[in-house]
């Protein structure tokens, strides 16, 4: 499931900053920023789930996937084909 969440431009930019509380309050096992985009990927040791957060500065716009463990690194490299083939029908993807 990702969600759609917007930044909070009365703030300094910083990195994972949104004006939602994310989904999951995990811990980050990896964070890449590159060209204006962010990804963490978070594990929440209570709940085994693991996530996946991208921030686009350009756009403004920021999404949270659950992933699958087996699948954690490949929606981490790769977040923007990995919420495509969700949305396709492979599981489901909540936009708000």
């Amino acid at each position: 499931c990702a969600s759609l969440l917007k930044r909070d431009s009365t703030r300094p930019l910083e990195r994972n900053v949104m004006t939602q509380q994310p989904t999951n309050s995990g811990r980050e096992l990896a964070h890449r920023a590159g060209d204006g985009i962010d990804v963490s990927l978070y594990w929440n040791e209570r709940t085994n789930r693991i996530t996946v957060r991208v921030y686009d500065a350009r756009a403004d716009e920021a999404f949270e996937l659950d992933v699958e463990g087996d699948r954690a690194l490949d929606a981490f490299h790769h977040p923007f084909a990995y919420a495509a083939t969700v949305r396709a029908g492979e599981g489901e993807v909540a936009l708000s």
